[in-house]
């Protein structure tokens, strides 16, 4: 194997797939990043046995050949040299590496022993922008259960509707759920569950294209796979159905409060410096023409702000966790919120003030 290229095409790739690798102590290889010179391309690819990512890199192609090497350190040192040309050559298991000012050997594994990342047959498919697809992702993943101990939750619910994509997340406290548009050929109604740290690398990697950049999201029976010119990811799905969480969706309210987001978001992490810990409780009073937010630990006392609004309907108030307010509102881009309340029982509902395509529910603290 024998391969030229840029640094900085080597070093994008690497950054793309490197990051999957680990400190596997069972099973060394996954700690590797396996390079294909063929078809005139240097490919990359490193897996977990859940996701497999693979990368092509532009270069020139003077021998074809297949190796791998430890992920990090190939990837940290790529990124450490000078030179515009890099020379990867394959002797063995070994990997030389050579620019205009440096020479080194990096000890590798045979080829032989990675493990196959399989192609996914291309049963549906859908295809959203990378902008889209990356704001979809931002607003619905810290709403996604992190413990395991109940799969279906701990992944996002992808619910494909004609032209339309509904994405939703729920770790039982709260529900955040969002719409983004998309061209298909998935029936109405067909519904996945795709797992938390799937979509975390997948959102890691979307934020490294361009915005306006197609994502094809390809799906078979237990596999999805998202791509784009040069890269592509594969996950399995996770097995099991959904909650039903339309039913708990407020449908009314006794009060609703639109605010300023920023001015919204600065008041509760000033309020948050005194709630109780491991309680984390803010209370929202809502009066005739703002919401009071308070907060009170007797170690190390009170707190109250007032923001403006426009209040419309009864007196009101309720308790929340101040991480799930700030979650939200700092990953909302919007410059109003609108907050939907019926009384201190049961859930509040939090809403862009100029769109309908996203809605956030959270549980309330009961006194």
């Amino acid at each position: 194997m024998k391969f030229i290229c840029t640094q900085e095409n080597l070093k994008k790739g690497l950054s793309l797939v490197s990051h999957l690798a680990g400190k596997n102590q069972n099973l060394p290889i996954l700690n590797n990043v396996l390079l294909e010179v063929k078809n005139g391309l240097l490919c990359l690819s490193t897996t977990n046995l859940e996701i497999g990512i693979k990368t092509k890199v532009r270069g020139k192609v003077e021998r074809e050949g297949s190796l791998t090497v430890p992920a990090k350190i190939f990837s940290d040192y790529i990124q450490s040299i000078r030179g515009e040309k890099i020379e990867l050559i394959a002797k063995e298991n070994n990997l030389e590496i050579k620019t205009e000012n440096s020479e080194t050997v990096l000890k590798g594994l045979d080829y032989s022993e990675f493990p196959l990342i399989p192609e996914i047959e291309k049963k549906y498919s859908a295809t959203f922008t990378a902008e889209d697809l990356k704001e979809g992702l931002s607003l619905v993943l810290f709403a996604t259960a992190s413990d395991t101990a109940r799969p279906e939750i701990s992944g996002v619910l992808f619910n494909f509707n004609k032209d339309k994509l509904v994405l939703a997340a729920t770790d039982s406290y709260r529900l955040a759920e969002k719409i983004i548009n998309i061209r298909t050929n998935i029936e109405a109604n067909k519904k996945i569950i795709i797992p938390l740290f799937t979509l975390q690398e997948l959102n890691r990697l979307i934020g490294e294209i361009e915005k306006k950049q197609e994502i094809i999201m390809n799906i078979n029976d237990n596999q999805v796979s998202f791509e784009n010119d040069t890269t592509v990811m594969i996950s399995r799905i996770t097995e099991g159905e959904y909650p039903d969480y339309k039913h708990i969706i407020p449908q009314t309210e006794k009060t609703k409060a639109t605010l300023n987001r920023i001015l919204f978001q600065q008041s509760i992490k000033a309020a948050s410096l005194f709630c109780r810990q491991g309680i984390n409780d803010i209370s929202l009073f809502f009066y005739k023409d703002k919401v009071e937010i308070r907060a009170l630990n007797d170690q190390l006392g009170e707190s109250k702000t007032f923001v403006e609004g426009k209040i419309e309907g009864e007196k009101n108030q309720i308790i929340f966790n101040y991480h799930y307010l700030l979650d939200v509102l700092s990953s909302l881009n919007d410059s109003e919120i609108i907050i939907k309340i019926n009384n201190p029982e049961t859930p509040g509902l939090l809403i862009p003030a100029k769109r309908s395509d996203y809605l956030y529910i959270i549980m309330p603290i009961k006194q």
